[in-house]
């Protein structure tokens, strides 16, 4: 999986928004598939116009675990930024999940200001689900 310094890199030196719209369709093409039974509706984000499913692992310490997340969608686009979520988030202590402002990431590589109202919001879902994962799992 491509690292968000990689990806924020590559998106500073991708001038044209068709070039980063291209790059972020590659990114998703990276994302390994995710076996069928996962694909449930327990799974599934709430909010998105497209399909997206996200299974989460908690690993190490039980008071802050590590978090590996896995994601996938069924359109291009959307599953290039299934695959950006995943590298902002994924592989990171709970705590640090929670404090992660992901949509100045987005913003900051200037995706938000070129999706559709409707991704935009199935962004801020997936953000939302892959930050509660996190908080539950931090002690009260």
């Amino acid at each position: 999986m491509t690292s968000l310094d990689q990806i924020i890199d590559d998106f500073a030196f991708l001038d044209e928004w068709e070039d980063r719209y291209r790059y972020v369709i590659e990114l998703g093409k990276g994302l390994p598939d995710m076996p069928e039974a996962l694909r449930t509706s327990e799974n599934k984000v709430q909010g998105c116009a497209s399909q997206v499913w996200l299974v989460t692992e908690a690993a190490g310490d039980p008071e802050d675990p590590v978090l590996t997340f896995h994601g996938e969608s069924d359109a291009h686009i959307v599953r290039g930024l299934v695959a950006i979520a995943l590298a902002i988030f994924s592989g990171k202590r709970a705590s640090e999940i929670a404090s992660i402002d992901a949509l100045e990431i987005f913003g900051k590589i200037g995706l938000i200001e070129h999706l559709s109202a409707q991704r935009a919001n199935g962004l801020r879902s997936m953000v939302r689900r892959i930050k509660s994962e996190a908080e539950t799992r931090l002690p009260a």
